[in-house]
């Protein structure tokens, strides 16, 4: 499929909402069950989802899926290939579209790998987050480095794209500490990497110990340095950062992900999942957000009633579409299509205000058509962003 440059695509997400244990540091909407999961029910309420956004959006062109939890390598490889059928029947799908599944190391078997090439699936992201065990032990992850070893090179063998995740900026982690842990993870690594620094999030395990003083996370110079370091040794290695945590060899970036960094539109399919979609009868900047049940029974529940388990439907005017659009952009090397920006905005940027910015070295042009942030400009992201956008 040829794809124009920066086009921001039409991807499909599906979320796994189940895990086999919630890491305290996690505040994604997943749920743990100690009764097996009635696979074949959810594959129907997927089934049944997914016709009632394809009669929304008409039959659009996709770019890309991804299936997110939760932990979607705890799926069966047949649900996966079921749903897989069911958004080609609803859309068209080309050959060669990257299709992604996220998988813990700790679910990982070479048949269940096999079983999911076997289904389209033809890229993976391993939660690997950390390569020491006393790390791992605190994010609370189920899997040692060695089986998440194992499990990078199975993914290697089987599927034609890897990337895996590690957190930093971890408690008491010197910046020479993560140099010789990222220096290692790069060595592993084949083409992508995804590297977040730990943030405490409001109702989980961590925050609650954070608020009492016992957690204790790198402050903002030692961050910082953090951040800079990732930079220098991933660039240094060919894998430079797309986007403020995402590292790729150029031509390796996620396809996925730029849909959303690129204010596309994509479909969110199932419990907790978010949409942002144009409708095929909608006028040309009409565009809406979505968001669906988080609680994985009721979603179904709903799905069996109703047909879909959108939550919350909201008409997104041209200046909220603006203001995302700026949100999303900015946070990629790339940066944010001026014309664009300008078209859903329906002014121009406040001169005074870029020009500020400009003279602190937090953000450039890239001849008329492009803003973006420096790498100063990226470890104040939102303050930038707020600025621009006020």
């Amino acid at each position: 499929m040829i794809q124009r440059e920066n086009a921001p695509g039409f991807g499909i997400y599906v979320h796994w909402p189940f895990c086999a244990a919630k890491c305290p540091y996690c505040d994604f909407n997943s749920h743990v069950r100690h009764r097996p999961v009635d696979q074949q029910r959810y594959v129907a309420g997927f089934q049944r989802e997914i016709d009632h956004f394809s009669d929304f959006t008409g039959k659009r062109d996709v770019t890309s899926i991804f299936f997110g939890g939760g932990t979607p390598s705890l799926m069966a490889p047949s649900t996966v290939a079921a749903i897989l059928e069911a958004i080609s029947a609803a859309w068209n799908v080309p050959d060669d579209i990257e299709i992604t599944l996220e998988a813990n190391p700790t679910s990982v078997e070479a048949d269940r790998f096999r079983g999911y090439r076997a289904a389209g699936v033809n890229r993976v992201s391993l939660g690997v987050q950390a390569l020491n065990d006393r790390d791992l032990k605190f994010l609370g992850r189920m899997h040692s480095v060695g089986e998440a070893i194992e499990a990078i090179d199975l993914a290697r063998a089987i599927f034609p794209r890897l990337s895996f995740d590690l957190i930093y900026a971890r408690p008491d982690q010197s910046v020479a500490d993560w140099e010789r842990e990222l220096a290692q993870a790069i060595a592993y690594a084949a083409d992508h990497l995804s590297l977040y620094q730990l943030t405490i999030e409001q109702g989980t395990p961590f925050y609650a110990l954070h608020k009492k003083g016992k957690l204790i996370v790198p402050d903002g110079d030692q961050s910082a340095d953090l951040y800079q370091a990732t930079q220098e040794l991933t660039q240094k290695h060919n894998l430079p950062a797309y986007e403020v945590s995402n590292h790729a060899t150029p031509g390796a970036e996620s396809r996925h992900n730029l849909t959303y960094w690129r204010y596309g539109d994509y479909v969110g399919l199932g419990a907790g999942a978010h949409g942002r979609l144009t409708g095929s009868l909608m006028d040309e900047q009409g565009k809406i957000g979505t968001a669906n049940r988080r609680n994985p029974e009721q979603w179904l529940e709903q799905v069996e009633s109703r047909g879909h388990g959108v939550e919350i439907e909201e008409r997104l005017d041209m200046a909220a579409q603006a203001d995302e659009l700026m949100l999303m952009g900015l946070r990629l090397r790339e940066g944010m299509d001026l014309a664009r920006w300008h078209a859903l905005s329906g002014r121009t940027l406040d001169a005074d205000k870029e020009a500020f910015l400009i003279s602190h070295g937090l953000i450039e042009r890239l001849g008329n058509s492009r803003l973006r942030c420096t790498p100063s400009g990226m470890l104040v992201l939102d303050a930038v962003v707020a600025d621009l956008a006020g």
